[in-house]
């Protein structure tokens, strides 16, 4: 019997395998046991066809493959590779001495050669493990792992040869980071005319992480301040790189030699996406837009157009910035906390107030559309914020607007103070702070806590409400690196979740 090392991604999370391969007399057969997924099972034909075209002869003899633990579901073509150096092994055309201390992974084509995997990051950073042999185009992406040996191969041949002694594979080692070079373009809010409430209420909600949404008519400007998002978030920390990086490895999004993922992601799914697409899943767990999301912006423009169901799906990614799916036999969680932005218009033909065009919706028909969003969706939400059209003067004005360069550093020392502020805590941003840890950071003085408790009796805002307001207001007087919260700073705030009543109620 032969005992070879693999491993494969669940999420996010490696787990590791112990392939035993075992030949016997009896009819010729290959058996798999130790709960393989379907694209396991397939794995006989490709393996038989591979060793063949490899140039192996293969006696017929009776071949068993235990995948152990025998009680975890295993998914995905990363085991071909490690059961066809396996039954090599049992049949003398290895020596097993020669598999130890490595783990393969890889998928087999039909003519021996390697087919490279997803989510290899997830893999060599989730495991202990220092050596691995793995396709070569998987090589670079496994190498950014630091303190791991990656051996890139490409076809079964090449490997016996090496394992053997008879060829040179150079190891790849702690590969250097691939920085990209920053966008000649990138579109810039110099370039957005009037709206400097949209603008400011933009600055606070990327400044402390808060979700926002755009309420205007058609051309008011609503995804042209959207799109001009990463021009003023803050880089990334190695972590944040490493943890955005493997969640795009695992969905098979890093392109060939393209190395870590150094900018922040911005999504902007269409509004016929379904539930499983915004929130991943299928019957091997994937990650949907939220988790692509993660770390950066998910744009939803025409909010209300989205599905009731896919929309729901948002409500626990906004509390816990996490999304488990759930499956019979296994569990996958992925991380989805991200900067939420959405848009949507006043009503169904969008010129509800516009003083340009009138409004032929009835209130019934406007209603039912605003309705789409339901309350506990939108009391997540924390910044609410009209964007009404232009005039023609402030379209051809020709008074300079303020730079996405000047918002950024504003945006970086208000995160700074945050930083500072919750070292010994698990997060860094006010978006994320506790309600126990609110009466330490986010308590008003007097003249602010009279505002927010006329604010609540008159605006019938919820506890959710309450706090979202103070914690806003915390992110205001950071940018105006103000130690106490003042009521200028919870005036600001509420003002920005006036609309609960003006339109929903």
């Amino acid at each position: 019997m032969i005992r070879i090392k693999s491993a494969f991604a669940s999420g996010i999370h490696a787990f590791p395998v112990d392939i035993e391969v075992d030949v016997s007399n009896g009819l010729p057969q290959l058996i798999l046991v130790g709960l393989p997924d379907t694209s396991i099972k397939e794995a006989r034909e490709r393996v038989r066809t591979a060793l063949k075209n490899s140039g192996f002869h293969i006696p017929p003899d009776k071949i068993t493959i235990s995948l152990a633990p025998a009680d975890v579901k295993k998914e995905g073509a990363a085991f071909d590779f490690p059961i066809a150096l396996g039954i090599l092994a049992c049949h003398g055309i290895i020596s097993p001495e020669k598999l130890a201390g490595h783990i393969f992974l890889g998928e087999l084509a039909l003519d021996g050669t390697l087919r490279p995997l997803k989510g290899i990051l997830a893999i060599t950073t989730g495991l202990k493990e220092s050596s691995f042999v793995l396709p070569a185009e998987n090589g670079e992406e496994a190498a950014l792992t630091k303190d791991i040996t990656v051996y890139p191969v490409k076809s079964l041949q090449e490997t016996v040869a090496f394992l053997m002694g008879n060829q040179r594979i150079e190891p790849l080692r702690n590969l250097p980071y691939k920085h990209k070079a920053p966008s000649q373009y990138l579109p810039d809010f110099s370039e957005v005319r009037g709206q400097q409430a949209a603008k400011r209420a933009l600055e606070i909600a990327v400044a402390g992480d808060h979700k926002i949404l755009f309420i205007g008519p058609p051309g008011s400007g609503k995804t042209m301040l959207a799109k001009r998002i990463p021009g003023i978030l803050p880089p990334m920390n190695s972590e944040e790189v490493l943890e955005i990086t493997k969640i795009h490895s695992v969905a098979g999004l890093i392109p060939h030699g393209s190395g870590l993922i150094e900018t922040r992601p911005f999504r902007a799914p269409h509004y016929t996406a379904s539930a499983v697409a915004l929130a991943g899943g299928g019957s091997s767990p994937r990650p949907g837009e939220m988790s692509l999301s993660h770390g950066g912006v998910l744009f939803l423009d025409e909010l209300p157009e989205f599905r009731r169901d896919a929309l729901e799906t948002l409500r626990g990614p906004l509390e816990d910035g996490c999304i488990t799916i759930s499956r019979a036999k296994n569990q996958v969680t992925f991380p989805a906390h991200f900067l939420l932005v959405a848009a949507m218009n006043p009503c169904p033909c969008g010129y509800l107030g516009d003083t340009r065009k009138s409004c032929r919706c009835s209130l019934a028909t406007i209603h039912k559309y605003r309705s789409r969003i339901s309350g506990p969706i939108l009391d997540r939400i924390d910044i609410q914020i009209e964007v009404p059209a232009l005039s023609f003067q402030t379209l051809t004005g020709q008074e300079p607007a303020e730079s996405s360069a000047d918002i950024r550093s504003r945006v970086g020392a208000c995160r700074k103070i945050q930083r500072s502020r919750y070292r010994q805590k698990p997060y860094r941003t006010n978006c994320q702070m506790s309600p126990r840890d609110m009466k330490a950071f986010a308590t008003p003085d007097a003249a602010g806590r009279k505002l927010i408790e006329m604010a609540m009796k008159e605006l019938r805002l919820s506890a959710r409400a309450y706090y979202k307001i103070l914690k806003i207001s915390r992110t205001i007087a950071d940018l105006a690196a103000c130690d106490q919260i003042q009521s200028d700073h919870i005036a600001e705030a509420i003002q920005y979740r006036s609309l609960d009543r003006q339109w929903w109620s």
